[in-house]
């Protein structure tokens, strides 16, 4: 785990932080002329060792033959946080973090501290698939490859319910000031947890009770330690910091494109692949399937999984985890 700092980095809210910190994590080895290079973001609330379990010898991400590099999203408690940095604070106090800011810190990371100008693929989850496409579209003609699971390059109006309801969860709590918590939101943690899971996996997946198969006695018993207490690891003023990021997600919300979207996405020159699960609640594949219309060199691909938007990301999943496997695998040797 490595830090790099930036400073003054203007954000796009308007505030300039005077150290903006970006922790990132490497594996592999950068080759000679420094084309193996693979950038994987960092999806909401996770941090790199979260998310590292599919970067192993034949895995998803190989490093015996890439070199991958896992930033730290602005928010996540690692690089830049309402809980590390005296600057950052929420959007009450008008901040926050765009992927605009995201993806030109790692455009710098990459550039500084590895003479790297061109990505043979950025991967990505979720946010992580925002953020993807964020690269797509600012830096066209650095982008070589794309792979962009469960998630779209801007956020849906259905898909803000689900924020805002994770959002008010927390902000109903009476430790919540207006700007942040006098004290554990127990509650708060509490009712995010039962909205997170109740969208982030299929009716079905809970008609089976799959759960079960990793030692919970109980559905209860699921929420309790499968969610809620991944949660409560996490500060809460993150949490928010991240929902605030992804509420604001559009490709096409920054000086260079001025929300022209289709302006956007007709940028993206990238060879992309466009991966939803056949039961994603919030990043449904129809979504999916209408943004990868509107990339030139883009694919769609549907993941026939009843675990909803974890399909994506399934370390508990030998079976989803060989399919996305073949799929990138296709997508890097083409």
């Amino acid at each position: 785990m490595t830090l790099f700092t930036i400073q003054d980095f203007e954000l796009q809210c308007g505030v300039v932080l005077t150290k903006a910190e970006l922790v990132y994590q490497t594996y592999g080895e950068l080759n000679s002329d420094r084309s193996n290079v693979i950038l994987y973001p960092t999806s909401y609330g996770a941090q790199h060792s979260d998310i590292d379990w599919l970067v192993r010898v034949d895995g998803i991400l190989d490093p015996s033959r890439w070199f991958i590099v896992i930033p730290n999203m602005f928010g996540n408690g690692l690089s830049s946080s309402p809980s590390n940095c005296s600057q950052c604070g929420l959007a009450e106090q008008g901040f926050w973090f765009s992927h605009w800011d995201n993806v030109r810190a790692q455009e710098q990371l990459l550039r500084v501290e590895f003479g790297v100008e061109r990505l043979a693929l950025v991967y990505g989850w979720s946010m992580g698939a925002q953020q993807a496409y964020h690269w797509g579209a600012l830096y066209p003609d650095r982008v070589e490859r794309i792979a962009a699971l469960c998630g779209t390059a801007r956020t849906t109006n259905h898909n803000r319910i689900f924020l805002e309801s994770l959002r008010s969860a927390l902000t109903s709590d009476r430790t919540w000031t207006g700007c942040g918590f006098n004290g554990i939101p127990d509650q708060g943690f509490h009712t995010f947890a039962l909205i997170y899971a109740s969208w982030a996996a299929s009716p079905a997946f809970y008609q089976a009770e799959i759960y079960q198969q990793f030692g919970y006695t109980s559905l209860e018993d699921y929420l309790n330690r499968g969610w809620e207490a991944n949660y409560r690891q996490r500060d809460p003023r993150n949490l928010i910091a991240m929902i605030d990021t992804w509420l604001r997600s559009d490709l096409s919300d920054n000086p260079l494109y001025q929300l022209d979207y289709a302006k956007a996405m007709a940028a993206i020159q990238a060879k992309t692949l466009v991966m939803a699960s056949a039961s994603d609640l919030y990043f449904i594949p129809s979504d999916c399937d209408r943004e990868a219309a509107m990339i030139p060199q883009a694919t769609y691909q549907s993941i026939p999984s009843i675990w909803g938007h974890r399909a994506g990301n399934p370390y508990q999943n030998p079976e989803d985890a060989e399919f996305i496997r073949q799929a990138v695998w296709n997508l890097l040797n083409m």
